[in-house]
């Protein structure tokens, strides 16, 4: 598998060097092709068409008595319950989402001079609009990947990239056992060039004002660490306003981020995890 994924690395970054359009879907499928052989890749047994799974295990299948805590703790403690996982998620999700946007539409050449993107809160309605569907329907979490830059990189910049890959994953889920036999070591490839093309951000961080880089660091490295954007972004967070006020720049500190900081300190310390 290792092997695998050095092959798929050198096959990415080849081709990536000689700007060949499509790159990475290139390497992915070249690479899932080499794990035949290897064995990564088992194709063995599977029926590459078939029909979408039901939903009625999961669609709406709400359990409000067991919400309420009828029989157990209590309405005021599951309330009380209730509130802290409601911040809990909502503070993960929301930053997660920025973080991807952010980092996604900075390699799209999409922040204006202040790095702001536009139309952010239409990207997180729809990504909460996902969210509570996804939630209604039974899924796991729905939310913004960060394989989404794999499509910038490709130059992937207006509304129909999102279309297209809409509708190829409609598509995906009447072929679900082909798209399953591509193994992670295929797609890891594009995750870590695609990686290395986004590092490149980091040279607007002043790292000679040691109460930027100190934050930025803790960000950066913290998110691989803890496989989380949310709790990358939530250290740096935490770290800027103490760094600012300590060395007098406190006025450099817009108040949000105190606040921001005290609930992500509450939620690493007493929220559940």
């Amino acid at each position: 598998a290792t092997v695998l994924t050095i092959i798929g690395i050198c096959i990415t970054a080849i081709l990536m060097a000689k700007n060949v359009k499509g790159s990475m879907l290139i390497a992915i499928v070249v690479t899932t092709l080499i794990g035949i052989p290897l064995g990564v890749t088992k194709v063995a047994g599977v029926s590459f068409i078939s029909a979408p799974p039901s939903l009625a295990p999961t669609f709406l299948k709400l359990d409000l008595p067991g919400l309420l805590g009828f029989g157990g703790a209590g309405i005021v403690g599951a309330l009380m319950s209730i509130l802290t996982v409601v911040i809990s998620f909502s503070l993960v999700d929301m930053f997660d989402t920025i973080g991807t946007l952010v980092g996604t539409a900075e390699k799209a050449g999409m922040l204006d001079e202040n790095g702001k993107m536009e139309d952010l809160d239409k990207a997180l309605l729809a990504d909460a609009v996902a969210t509570t569907a996804g939630a209604l329907i039974g899924t796991s979490t729905v939310t913004t990947y960060v394989e989404s830059t794999a499509g910038v990189s490709e130059g992937g910049r207006t509304g129909l990239t999102s279309f297209v890959t809409a509708i190829m994953f409609l598509l995906a889920m009447f072929f679900s056992g082909l798209v399953g036999i591509v193994p992670a070591e295929a797609t890891a490839p594009a995750l870590i060039i695609v990686g290395v093309l986004m590092m490149g951000a980091i040279t607007k961080i002043d790292f000679n004002d040691f109460t930027e880089a100190l934050p930025a660091f803790f960000t950066i490295s913290i998110m691989p660490f803890s496989y989380s954007i949310a709790n990358g972004i939530a250290a740096g967070i935490i770290f800027y306003p103490i760094v600012k006020v300590f060395t007098g720049k406190r006025k450099e500190v817009h108040p949000i981020v105190y606040i921001l900081a005290v609930l992500f300190i509450i939620r690493f310390t007493i929220l559940p995890k």
